[in-house]
């Protein structure tokens, strides 16, 4: 197959899938492979002695929640004994923010692409500011987690089983058409979203609804693990198709940013992970930041995030920049792109599809990275997020993916 054949496959494989919250689970029931004492985290594979503090802070905050240690010293003297395995959550259909932390006590989202029968996996959002996700690990954090996974999410479960399902792919489509970008902005879609849910929640829910409807409405990132696992779903059917020449995920783990390509298997291609230009809270500065982390650039592989900034132009209000530099940005974004999204359209471009398919090659040839919006985490473990920016996904990984597609299509890249 030629590489333009196969990158329209790709691309009508995207434009088909579907992306539809059946369930929430406890993660070692649904996730395939997860092991007892194991986590899955963000970004390629990295292990203990590379892992950034943010990535360690969240760690170590697994490892209280699960019960493998008493306090912080006891987590650390565990996960160095050896008996702890790390991988990464995209070796097992799952998909996290920041650290992206899973294991098997957690409640996972299960959404389903009926077209093609693949399932995705990732965690309940527990909010912003000190979360687990940004390497905070006091006791804020573990009651959250304990609270979340005992008692919200069985009701969120129940909830999606009353409403027989939530078709993620049409709230994605109407929250771009209000304001949102989907990684950073998830404002309307959260409110789409518990607008859905809120009877079934209100017919299923025995206590604690008022805690419940408050916690949800509170974080505007509620939606973003939904988001992310939607696009998970709508990209993993076009892994894997021969010659292909895009992209079908870009994750980061602090440490290193990595890359895959549909027609060149599971590799990952990986280059140090860049920091992040961008805001920062009060009190914090470059100096305090964590390089780029996080599974979410699967929001810019499928088209959103910085892909569809000039589509929520008050993005600018938290990463920096200016509504005209949004615009640029997501006009550059069609330069190193196959194809247009027929269903996912920005209103400011009349309606324009979304850019989609990242082509290794486009890249290459005219030497512009793609861009991310994204969250700032502290450096140091325990402390939380303290920002929001734009970075890129280093040319590195593009170089090095060109010369191992060049290496299998025998040098003519067609």
């Amino acid at each position: 197959m030629r590489i333009d054949d196969a990158n329209h496959e790709y691309a009508n494989r995207v434009k088909q899938g579907t992306a539809i919250l059946r369930d929430v689970a406890l993660a070692r029931d649904v996730v395939p492979g997860l092991k007892d004492k194991m986590i899955l985290h963000a970004g390629p594979p990295v292990t203990w002695d590379r892992m950034c503090g943010t990535m360690r802070g969240a760690v170590i905050g697994v490892c209280l929640y699960e019960g493998w240690a008493k306090d912080a010293n006891e987590a650390k003297k565990f996960i160095e004994s050896g008996e702890l395995t790390f991988s990464p959550c995209h070796h097992h259909r799952a998909i996290g923010p920041m650290a992206g932390m899973i294991s098997g006590s957690m409640a996972v989202y299960v959404t389903l692409n009926d077209v093609f029968g693949n399932e995705t996996y990732t965690t309940l959002n527990m909010g912003l500011g000190k979360v687990l996700r940004f390497g905070a690990y006091d006791d804020s954090v573990i009651d959250r987690l304990r609270w979340m996974n005992s008692e919200l999410a069985p009701v969120m479960g129940a909830a999606i089983r009353h409403a027989d399902g939530v078709d993620l792919k049409v709230l994605m489509i109407n929250a771009l058409h209000m304001g949102d970008e989907l990684h950073n902005r998830n404002k309307a879609a959260t409110a789409m979203l518990l607008r859905t849910l809120a009877p079934h929640i209100a017919a299923v829910a025995t206590k604690d609804l008022e805690r419940i409807f408050a916690f949800v409405g509170a974080s505007d990132a509620f939606f973003l693990n939904n988001a992310m696992a939607a696009s998970k779903a709508l990209l993993d059917p076009a892994h894997g198709i021969e010659n292909c020449s895009l992209v079908t995920a870009m994750a980061r783990n602090g440490t290193d940013f990595g890359i895959r390509v549909s027609g060149l298997g599971d590799q990952w291609f990986t280059a140090p992970a860049p920091y992040v230009n961008g805001n920062y809270f009060p009190g914090y500065s470059e100096k305090d930041a964590n390089r780029d982390i996080g599974d979410s650039a699967i929001m810019e592989t499928l088209g959103m995030g910085a892909f569809s900034m000039i589509g929520a132009p008050a993005i600018v209000q938290l990463i920096g920049g200016s509504v005209s530099s949004a615009r640029q940005t997501t006009l550059t974004s069609y330069e190193i792109t196959a194809d247009e999204h027929s269903g996912f359209c920005i209103p400011a471009l009349d309606f324009r599809g979304c850019p989609l398919g990242i082509d290794i090659r486009k890249v290459v040839e005219t030497g512009i990275e793609p861009e991310i919006d994204t969250g700032i985490a502290h450096k140091e473990p325990g402390i939380g997020q303290i920002g929001a920016g734009l970075t890129v996904a280093p040319m590195a990984c593009f170089t090095q993916a060109m010369e191992a597609l060049a290496e299998m299509c025998g040098r003519t890249l067609v």
